[in-house]
């Protein structure tokens, strides 16, 4: 009976006639998606899913000369020349396979202008797009390649690390121009078959790996090298750096373990939490103290409001770190820079691109603290809203580095002041292609009309910029962020902290209601 309970006391879950039918519709299912996957892809479907969807950037003919091309760092790619970054096809093979190139428009291209599509373009789409693809550069006709030997996977530990290590600086095989924390400081410049410059990979942040940084996928990057670059395959028979399969999972393991999670921006992540000191605050960027603060990573992006637009920056992130005492307030700002840009160096002029300048780093803050959730423009407040900028300049070879201080109250309205004044002070350090610059500055100065003035237990809106001189990067030509909120932490069993945080929430509450008001008028 449909009803009776079972030798457990239960009643069945599925009902007997369903039981027998589910069998079979879960067949029938497998058998319709095994049919739809199989089907082959279609070229005529292709080209239109690629005029919609590629052509802007990668051109009509595929040759990576689309309407927005000279605005993407790095450059589309050319599917014409059948070089492709992303492949498991050994080194000597023209053709990819059809894993990789779905991949590549699934996943997209970390770290690149090209998105993933995999919620866009269904399975079958996406197999139209790969057979058109390859027409472009006339493969339809050739036969799949020869994937690559990955032999037995070399288990990630210590011992197999320091081996990597070893095989990765011996004759400067790797950090000739991953430099040697593989952060990218290359010692020459690197240009591209396409005469496009090249900067080597920063292997300490992964999130910006066209692949993964799986020591899977970094050992076909060894091993196949790239297509169209300087990155050579070190299983190539006729070079004499070839490495053997175990020797490339060693150094794949190795490149792995440089990942700095650290320095991983997390979304959640939005208050710069100073700590308070004791003594007196660090002055120098290198000061072991400045561990003890906790690091807060926040993303660069180019600025492209204003004139002069900015479309191809190098720097993407910003790792930011704050503390103070009853006196002064510190801000430790470090990022990767692959050069350090010195205007008049030979060396610097060398490694960067045409009009190099220096390089620098800016803190935006409100001079009034906000009332409600109003903040000033992130782009060098407005007229009601003025904003201090605190800047670093990493000097010249004629001019030594120091700090600027400047009152902005719009983009074409900025007043420079006297830093010292204000007691504005700063101290920069560059190594192993790492800038680190300490900015630091009195609570309280004698001009709260023109400085902001910090509140211990306050939330205080604050933004940051940075210039990468070797990348031609001045003026308004720089990466920027929004705006954040630092917090100067008061010590613990303090109540005004108690009450600011309820303050913070119920800003943010009304933030929160205010955007979903304008969001409901405007479909209204």
């Amino acid at each position: 009976m449909i009803n009776s309970l079972n030798q457990n006391g239960m009643k069945p879950s599925v009902r007997p006639h369903h039981s027998r039918l589910l069998p079979i519709l879960l067949s029938m299912m497998v058998l319709c998606v095994g049919v739809a996957e199989a089907q082959p892809g279609d070229a005529e479907r292709g080209e239109r899913i690629y005029a919609a969807r590629c052509m802007l950037c990668h051109g009509e003919e595929g040759d990576g000369m689309g309407a927005a091309a000279e605005r993407l760092n790095p450059p589309p790619r050319d599917f014409t020349m059948a070089q492709y970054k992303i492949r498991t096809t050994t080194f000597e093979e023209i053709v990819p396979a059809d894993e990789d190139l779905q991949r590549m428009i699934h996943d997209g291209m970390p770290g690149s202008a090209m998105p993933g599509w995999g919620d866009v373009l269904s399975e079958q789409e996406i197999q139209d797009l790969i057979v058109y693809l390859k027409t472009l550069a006339g493969l339809e006709e050739e036969e799949d390649g020869n994937l690559i030997d990955y032999g037995t996977q070399v288990a990630v530990s210590a011992e197999s690390i320091e081996k990597g290590r070893v095989i990765f600086h011996d004759g400067d095989r790797c950090s000739e121009c991953h430099g040697q924390d593989g952060k990218g400081d290359a010692v020459k410049k690197l240009k591209d078959d396409s005469g496009y410059r090249t900067w080597p990979r920063n292997l300490t942040k992964p999130w910006t790996y066209r692949g993964s940084n799986d020591p899977r996928d970094i050992f076909a990057r060894i091993t196949t090298g790239i297509a169209g670059t300087q990155m050579p395959s070190f299983d190539d028979p006729a070079s004499a750096k070839r490495l053997s399969i175990e020797q490339r999972w060693h150094v794949a393991n190795y490149v792995n373990s440089l990942a700095k999670t650290d320095k991983v921006v997390r979304p959640e992540n939005t208050v710069i939490q100073a700590l308070r000191l004791v003594d007196q605050v660090p002055t120098t960027p290198d000061d072991p103290r400045w561990q003890r603060a906790l690091p807060t990573t926040f993303f660069l992006v180019p600025q492209l409001i204003a004139e002069q637009r900015f479309f191809t920056p190098s720097n993407d992130t910003i790792t930011v770190r704050a503390v103070y005492n009853e006196v002064e307030i510190a801000f430790h700002l470090e990022w990767d820079d692959r050069t350090q840009s010195r205007p008049g160096d030979e060396t610097a002029e060398k490694i960067a691109g045409p009009g190099i300048s220096e390089d620098a780093v800016a803190i935006q803050l409100p001079i009034q603290l906000p009332a409600g959730p109003e903040k000033p423009y992130f782009l060098r407040g407005d007229p009601s809203h003025p904003v201090n900028l605190w800047s670093w300049r990493g000097g010249a070879s004629d001019r030594a580095p120091g700090v600027s201080l400047a009152t902005a109250q719009g983009l074409t309205n900025t007043t420079e002041r006297d830093p010292a004044a204000a007691g504005l002070k700063g101290a920069g350090s560059y190594r192993d292609g790492t800038w680190r610059v300490v900015l630091r500055r009195p609570l309280v100065t004698t001009d709260p009309g023109q400085d902001l003035q910090f509140v211990e237990g306050e939330f205080i809106p604050v933004a940051f910029s940075a210039w990468d001189g070797s990348n031609g990067e001045q003026g308004s030509a720089h990466t920027l962020t929004t705006w954040y909120w630092l917090l100067l932490r008061p010590p613990p069993g303090n109540k005004p902290w108690l009450f600011a945080t309820l303050a913070f929430v119920l800003v943010l509450l009304v933030e929160l209601w205010w955007a979903h008001r304008a969001q409901t008028r405007r479909y209204t």
